[in-house]
């Protein structure tokens, strides 16, 4: 799902309308998503202290002690690939600044914000990206990367993750973002396919995270009247 820069006549900031696009587009940001819960910081028990070993070059992160690994798996943080258990860059930061993992590489500590600094040099929407799932993990989901449409997650309530699919897929949006509406629409139609709800992730700009559903609607091009030249 790609930005632009320089809005164009299906961009979703277009408004005057003059004919109908044969097209119907998932209204963004109309109606705020109330079903969300209120925040509820999320309670991780005293005892709980992960230790992980960042490969720099393979870009993973890896927890091996088994008895940790279960600790991770029933708070719904990390999966197992190709017999190693990793948790991803959002799962980590998460953990890390709330003070629950340490990570390391080469023997030595991160702490958070060095650890943010290197995942922005390979991810430049790291940052939206994690506000969107501190504050999801804070309510009380467990959240999952998304289908590959960007900054988009896959939500679950809590004690249902790898017992029933998600219901929910959020889209992360930062606050003044422009967007084609056909790109914009594409996606909601794609998750909407799988029998899933789309929820929109809006990161304000001091950081808060409103969310919105979408709704159904047509969009118009805008038509320029010709004058005519005597």
């Amino acid at each position: 799902m790609s930005s632009e820069n320089n809005p164009g006549n299906d961009s979703i900031e277009s408004s005057q309308a003059d004919e109908p696009r044969d097209l119907d587009l998932a209204s963004p940001l109309t109606e705020p998503f109330n079903d969300m819960k209120t925040s509820n910081e999320e309670n991780i028990d005293s005892n709980f202290l992960i230790e992980a070993v960042h490969h720099t070059k393979e870009g993973k992160i890896v927890v091996s002690e088994p008895k940790q690994q279960d600790q991770l798996r029933n708070k719904g943080f990390g999966e197992v690939f190709n017999k190693e258990y990793l948790l991803n860059s959002l799962e980590s930061l998460y953990l890390l600044q709330n003070n629950k993992i340490k990570i390391y590489r080469n023997k030595t500590e991160y702490d958070f914000s060095t650890f943010l600094k290197s995942l922005i040099k390979k991810d430049k929407k790291i940052l939206t990206k994690y506000l969107i799932f501190r504050d999801l993990r804070s309510k009380g989901y467990v959240v999952k990367e998304g289908f590959g449409f960007g900054s988009d997650f896959r939500i679950y309530e809590r004690g249902e993750y790898n017992k029933k699919t998600s219901k929910y897929v959020s889209v992360g949006l930062n606050e003044g973002t422009n967007i084609k509406a056909s790109d914009f629409a594409e996606v909601i139609e794609q998750v909407e396919n799988m029998g899933k709800s789309v929820v929109i992730a809006v990161v304000e700009r001091r950081g808060e995270v409103i969310y919105y559903k979408t709704s159904k609607m047509t969009f118009f091009d805008n038509k320029k009247s010709k004058k005519l030249v005597t």
